[in-house]
């Protein structure tokens, strides 16, 4: 062919140059910190799974991984960051059920697209969500609550975080999915379980870290828990399948995704070092305590994990009829 085309030569010598460049690239990474943004606050629980992941990747892979926070906008402002970062492996992202499953729902006209401008590396892990509830509440677990609220509707007040919120909505699942009715309050700047606790108000559903230690405490009571069995941390909790709700299932998770075009060789790379990350009994046993399973899995495997979880959430949404814009 190069003898016909003596003109192709060069340009299939640059190719072939151009290659070797970036495999030689992705072989060598990471050759300077790597910034992880995270579209939530300093010092929030999903905050403190992101720098638990950095500081083992940092480990894995020699080089530091920090984190950046850019919280506000229902995870749009940190979302639209990455999705505009440059592709070259020193920027990523922590993205979450809210920032990529539900948030595409709820906006008609967003700065980025969940689906195309980001390339999945991992999951880092799952969060069970849990009927938490006052310690006052006659009801010992779901199946009583369901059974109460059939004969007094809207006799429960369950707190929120606010409207299109992932509490919210997985209340407004639960509505759906029992046949029930219970008023649902949003709390959209400060933090309900202050009120949960003194029973002001009756119920929360939210993913278990920020509830776990006030529940084995005896300050708060955990009714039932998503999953397919029940959790090894909370083993005398029943799942919403035991109360007659097997579909019910909404769960909370994180992963680690970068800018789309980023190198495949360099998504790779990530993904194996996460994978490593993720055998560290240290976190893993960090993460069942409050309810949650640390899991990594390939690129492929977590593109699939998003495009399941972010049509589960659309369809809930739109049967709740919530839009925000």
């Amino acid at each position: 062919m190069t003898q016909a085309f003596p003109r192709l030569r060069p340009l299939l010598a640059l190719c072939a140059l151009a290659l070797t460049a970036l495999a030689a690239q992705a072989q060598e990474y990471p050759v300077k910190p790597v910034k992880i943004i995270a579209p939530f606050p300093a010092g929030s629980g999903p905050d403190a799974n992101a720098r638990e992941i950095a500081a083992e990747l940092t480990k894995v892979l020699g080089q530091s991984f920090f984190v950046e926070n850019r919280p506000g906008a229902s995870n749009i402002i940190g979302t639209e960051a990455a999705a505009k970062a440059p592709a070259d492996g020193y920027s990523l992202y922590i993205g979450t059920t809210s920032s990529l499953s539900v948030v595409p729902h709820l906006y008609a006209k967003l700065p980025f697209n969940a689906e195309r401008d980001f390339a999945p590396i991992s999951l880092m892990g799952v969060l069970n969500t849990g009927l938490i509830a006052t310690p006052a509440l006659p009801a010992k677990d779901a199946r009583a609550l369901i059974a109460e609220l059939k004969a007094k509707p809207d006799s429960v007040t369950v707190a929120t975080a606010g409207i299109g919120s992932y509490s919210h909505l997985s209340g407004v699942w639960f509505n759906d999915a029992a046949g029930v009715k219970t008023n649902l309050v949003p709390y959209n700047s400060n933090s309900p379980y202050t009120d949960l606790i003194a029973g002001q108000v009756q119920l929360m559903f939210d993913g278990l870290p920020a509830a776990a230690g006030n529940i084995r405490a005896g300050k708060l009571k955990l009714l039932a828990i998503t999953g397919k069995t029940r959790h090894s941390s909370f083993p005398e909790v029943p799942t919403f399948a035991e109360a007659g709700l097997p579909d019910y299932a909404p769960i909370a998770w994180q992963g680690l995704l970068a800018p789309a075009g980023t190198p495949q060789a360099v998504l790779d790379k990530l993904s194996a070092a996460m994978k490593k990350a993720c055998e560290s009994k240290e976190l893993g046993d960090k993460w069942r305590s409050y309810g949650g399973e640390l899991r990594c899995n390939s690129p492929a495997e977590f593109s699939a994990f998003i495009e399941a979880d972010r049509a589960m959430w659309g369809k809930v949404i739109r049967q709740a009829k919530v839009k925000l814009d």
